[in-house]
């Protein structure tokens, strides 16, 4: 009987399919809804739809075929419609509501389609149909992707592979972890990213998921080119050229492949694949990868040194103009800098200008940095440059440390999560099957609770432990501390204080010229006042900012210029005082192997608190040393044993020619 109901409904569609609200004279309907309604009651018993099901679903499928749009949503909607009348919901309005969804987004109705997706997770929920839960989430997830709502794109992304990944469906999962991948990708967790793309690839099946597989492969490609490892980079956008079928994306993935061989300055190569891709008749003429690739291979024909006007770089900007592609322009803005960088200063610095306005419009921070790399080039003197992309690169590197932080939370919890409820799930079976033993249970919960309490005991006996022994080790730490800075200071006393005392006296049994001996003893009392600068205890209190500043400025040469930022926003006063003191101390130790070893002209210091964390930045432009060389320095070694000793921590970045870099941490 049920088919017969399901064909007198399919029949009052297609007769009401321009009227949606039910009128006043549906009486006559109303027994053939009600017979429909019992025909269907018990249908998730036999899986997700029943044989009366498959009518209403051959009706879906001829609806989606037809031609006219708005025919298509004026009959999905009748349909939805009708079954919105029931009380109970089953499987097939939720299928239903599905496909109406698909339809709105179809037609580019991506708020109508969002809403759907909403109704069906909230009534997929409500009767637990994991299939259903899972696609609503992975539609949300989309239109948050489209809005760069990216943690709310992650988190539904997440909560989708989870449904899948509990149906067995390891292409819909694979596609839920190649977009979180994505997603990572374009908020610069490359290295998160690529571990979500690897998991992607071991659900996605080579047969049947080509597509996405090839998608993963051109995303690695880029994680690999922004942490600079070019050959991993090549390597995977080459697997995603040969393994996808689509000709559009075949051109979108050799022109990343060409940008790799560029930065891999493989530029004959680089230019060979643009000229093959300009030549394609895929790629349509005046449009914007058209315009990227015009740009590209004028570029590489810049790097090679080839004979090139400036029309080669102008022709795409003007394409990019015309099409409004503001990003694109930043890279020929970018490209004309470059290219104008030593003929002609003034029109680079120009074309640069344009650049980091475009990026403030724009806000691409990382575009606006670039830019001042390069500006910073042609105004080496400019501070207000130089100020701005230091702040920039904190800022980036703050962003960065964010954004990896809250994807590794949002994974930590969701695992969390899955194994709460799988234990919840446990506990439940187990309480089912041990109904019948309810004494045993009991004795088995003492059982455990005694090892939990002895555990504990243990575990809080170990944690006594381990607090004394790193309290121990502490202590050793800063009296090991005290005992190397007594043993550089003796050294200095005795190899160069006590030597110039002796030459003196040598010159009086001598009777040099007066004059002379007063010249060394004049040195060894500058050098006594030095010492005394480095021993003597510092004002922690209202005046350490001061004799902080007054100390770097004390220690630098006159032609050496110091810039800090950050120093004034931090709170002094209420920061410990073995802290300061420490800082201080490292600093001027610092500043001391700068002047001796480094012929620097700049020196920046940068200041910035993160959480509860300390952090300090040295950076100078001398000619830097060896790691061999930082190794054999006493008084290097001696500041990590200061920041140690208070539970910090220092490194050390230099390589010869190209600068020095410290980093300081110390908790609060």
């Amino acid at each position: 009987m049920g088919s017969s109901y399901s064909l007198t409904l399919i029949f009052w569609i297609n007769l009401n399919s321009n009227t949606i609200n039910m009128r006043k004279d549906s009486n006559i309907l109303f027994p053939l809804i009600l017979l429909l309604f019992l025909g269907c009651q018990n249908n998730e018993k036999k899986g997700l739809f029943n044989l009366e099901d498959k009518i209403i679903l051959d009706e879906i499928k001829r609806i989606k075929s037809l031609e006219n749009a708005s025919e298509r949503l004026q009959k999905i909607d009748s349909l939805y419609h009708f079954f919105n009348q029931k009380t109970t919901i089953d499987s097939l309005q939720l299928y239903i509501l599905y496909e109406k969804s698909n339809l709105h987004f179809g037609v580019r109705q991506i708020d109508s389609s969002y809403h759907y997706d909403h109704l069906l997770l909230k009534q997929s929920d409500a009767i637990g149909v994991d299939f259903f839960s899972g696609k609503a989430r992975q539609g949300i997830a989309y239109f948050h992707k489209r809005r760069n709502e990216y943690d709310s794109a992650y988190y539904y992304y997440n909560a989708s592979k989870n449904f899948f990944q509990k149906l067995r469906d390891s292409t819909s999962t694979g596609r839920c972890l190649m977009n979180m991948g994505l997603i990572q990708k374009n908020q610069n967790d490359f290295f998160g990213s690529k571990q979500t793309l690897v998991e992607a690839l071991k659900y996605l099946n080579p047969n049947k998921d080509g597509k996405h597989i090839a998608s993963c492969y051109n995303i690695l490609g880029t994680n690999h080119r922004k942490l600079g490892n070019l050959e991993d980079a090549i390597h995977y956008y080459s697997k995603a050229t040969n393994l996808t079928n689509s000709a559009k994306e075949k051109l979108r993935y050799n022109n990343n492949l060409a940008a790799a061989l560029i930065d891999f300055k493989k530029y004959q190569k680089a230019e060979n694949l643009l000229n093959n891709i300009l030549a394609d008749s895929v790629i349509k003429k005046k449009s914007s990868q058209y315009a990227r690739v015009l740009d590209n291979i004028a570029y590489v024909q810049w790097l090679s040194d080839k004979k090139l006007d400036k029309v080669a770089f102008l022709n795409p900007l003007q394409l990019r103009k015309e099409s409004n592609d503001k990003r694109g322009q930043i890279a020929s803005y970018t490209h004309l800098g470059e290219f104008y960088s030593k003929k002609n200063p003034i029109k680079a610095k120009q074309y640069l200008d344009t650049v980091i306005q475009l990026s403030k419009n724009l806000k691409i921070p990382r575009a606006e940095k670039d830019a001042l790399r390069l500006a910073m080039e042609l105004e080496p003197k400019n501070v207000a440059k130089r100020n701005r992309y230091i702040a920039l690169q904190d800022s980036l590197y703050a962003q960065e440390q964010k954004v990896k932080t809250q994807f590794a939370k949002m994974k930590y919890d969701d695992e969390q999560k899955q194994a709460r409820l799988l234990k919840l799930e446990k506990e439940n079976t187990e309480k089912e099957l041990e109904v019948s033993r309810q004494e045993n249970q009991k004795l088995l919960s003492y059982t455990i609770g005694g090892l939990v309490f002895i555990l504990s005991c243990f575990g809080i006996f170990l944690l006594v432990q381990r607090t004394k022994r790193l309290k121990k080790e502490k202590e050793t730490a800063a009296l090991e501390a005290t005992y190397k800075t007594e043993e550089e200071l003796s050294r200095k006393l005795h190899d160069d204080f006590g030597s110039k005392l002796n030459t003196a006296m040598g010159m009086l049994q001598s009777n040099d010229d007066p004059s002379k001996v007063l010249d060394v003893l004049d040195d060894a009392y500058e050098q006594s006042r030095d010492f005394s600068r480095v021993i003597n205890d510092v004002d922690t209190e209202a005046n350490y900012k001061d004799e902080l500043l007054a100390m770097l400025g004390s220690r630098k040469t006159p032609e050496v210029q110091l810039f800090t930022t950050g120093l004034d926003k931090l709170e002094w006063s209420i920061m410990p005082a073995l802290t300061k003191t420490t800082l201080f101390k490292v600093l001027q130790e610092l500043m001391i192997n700068m002047g001796k070893h480094s012929e620097a002209t700049a020196v920046v210091l940068t200041f910035k608190l993160f959480g509860k964390t300390l952090a300090v930045e040295y950076i100078d432009d001398g000619k830097g040393a060896s790691k061999a060389a930082l190794s054999k320095k006493n008084g290097l070694r001696n500041t990590e044993k200061r920041i140690q000793a208070i539970g910090g921590s220092i490194t050390f970045d230099s390589e010869e020619g190209n600068g020095f870099k410290a980093t300081i941490r110390i908790p609060q």
